[in-house]
């Protein structure tokens, strides 16, 4: 499996998403890293390649949100992928593919969230 493909899930944190509640959890995502396609070296180093993963996606999330100007949601998409590569090491940014859907996801919620 492509070494990109490692880091290709972003998940919401917690379980039981409801309309009410999906603003609040998609404002702090979580990344969760496929241990399928992990070699062995990437399985070893999951926990903390999450973690790094995690912390700048949120960082880029509370940006994208304090910085939205009425973008649309796939440039809003866009914005949070770039940031979140910018917050990481080149290696780690090259690698990382979020999954489309989960990430439009996080857009949405800033984009609706900008409209309260």
């Amino acid at each position: 499996m492509d070494r990109r493909q490692a880091f290709n899930r972003v998940t919401p944190m917690g379980t039981g998403v409801t309309p009410t509640d999906t603003e609040e959890i998609m404002a702090e995502p979580q990344v969760t890293l496929d241990p399928r396609s992990l070699n062995v070296v990437e399985q070893k180093l999951r926990g903390p390649l999450e973690d790094q993963l995690t912390s700048a996606l949120q960082a880029a999330t509370e940006k994208t949100r304090h910085t939205y100007a009425g973008e649309s949601v796939d440039e809003v998409s866009e914005q949070l992928v770039e940031r979140t590569r910018s917050g990481l090491h080149p290696d780690i940014a090259a690698g990382f593919q979020p999954d489309p859907v989960q990430l439009r996801r996080v857009a949405e919620a800033i984009v609706t969230g900008s409209h309260e």
